[in-house]
């Protein structure tokens, strides 16, 4: 018990540190390409005509090296410069699966051909997902603050009687700040969720659960990935673990793809930006990619 208390608390103290940083630094970073790239710009190059800019969004994704919760605040920036729907979705399912760390790790621990899958189903199912969703109407569950650029002070102290103009790189940390102020119950609420998860629940209960013999192990796995605050890159190591605990490799990949994709903690957040339509739609993705990736893996290697 004291170690998994301790372990609860060393991941608190981590998770707190890193998604602070993740999300001040990353959100700052935005606002200033926003500041250099004006939002028409950036709603032209992902608009989803002739599907163009869904590709361009999950390439865009593939390269941004950035786990499910720093999502985030690159995604509010694209809602704000009215980027399209579909494509900013395509960027939300892809950017956390598919980065050249994630990619290397995958063809290093399993061979090119597994890397070459795992790229192509989530490749294929975000761009999907993305286009369906938005052929939908889902964009009506998107919150309406969310599409209202942060208002900053114009002076740089309160207490002056005299009025002075900001510096832009100030304003942009005004601004940074404030998204981060209100975002914070919900990462406050979701850090101590993914702490907790991860220090009672250990390795050997996951891969007793969804082990070879269990033919429910596949969705078993994509659920229990769910509420883990693992990143794919640390996740594909601790996966050969788990095979010699008697995992399923099929089940092994539905546990990356939940826990990358769609872990509790990105899911607390985006509770700031959708209504809870979108949430659902958001986690039936993921998880049917994740149980049908993990399906289909099981049948062909």
């Amino acid at each position: 018990m004291n170690e998994s208390i301790e372990s609860t608390l060393n991941m608190f103290v981590f998770l707190a540190l890193e998604l602070t940083t993740l999300f001040l630094v990353i959100s700052y970073l935005v606002g200033v390409i926003q500041y250099y790239i004006p939002p028409s710009k950036i709603e032209a190059l992902l608009s989803s005509k002739k599907g163009k800019g869904h590709i361009i969004a999950a390439f865009l994704g593939a390269i941004t090296p950035f786990c499910s919760c720093s999502t985030i605040p690159f995604l509010k920036g694209l809602l704000r410069a009215r980027a399209g729907f579909g494509p900013m979705l395509v960027f939300l399912f892809a950017s956390p699966l598919l980065n050249p760390i994630v990619l290397g790790l995958f063809t290093v621990t399993f061979g090119w051909q597994v890397a070459l899958f795992y790229f192509s189903v989530a490749i294929i199912v975000s761009v999907s997902a993305g286009v369906i969703l938005e052929k939908l109407g889902f964009e009506q569950y998107v919150k309406e603050e969310d599409y209202i650029e942060t208002p900053s002070s114009g002076c740089a102290s309160k207490c002056s009687t005299k009025e002075r103009p900001v510096s832009k790189w100030l304003k942009i940390w005004q601004s940074t700040w404030k998204d981060f102020k209100a975002v914070l119950p919900y990462l406050a609420i979701s850090i101590t969720v993914g702490a907790v998860i991860h220090g009672f629940v250990p390795a050997e209960f996951i891969a007793s659960v969804a082990n070879k013999d269990n033919l429910l192990a596949i969705p078993i796995a994509a659920v229990i990935g769910i509420p883990l605050y693992i990143r794919a890159a640390a996740m594909i190591p601790l996966s050969s673990v788990l095979v010699s605990m008697g995992m399923g490799l099929g089940a092994v990949m539905a546990l990356i793809i939940g826990s990358a994709g769609a872990s509790l903690t990105e899911v607390i957040l985006l509770k700031s930006l959708f209504k809870n339509q979108m949430i659902i739609a958001f986690l039936v993705v993921v998880l049917s990619m994740a149980v049908g990736a993990g399906t289909l893996y099981s049948l062909l290697f």
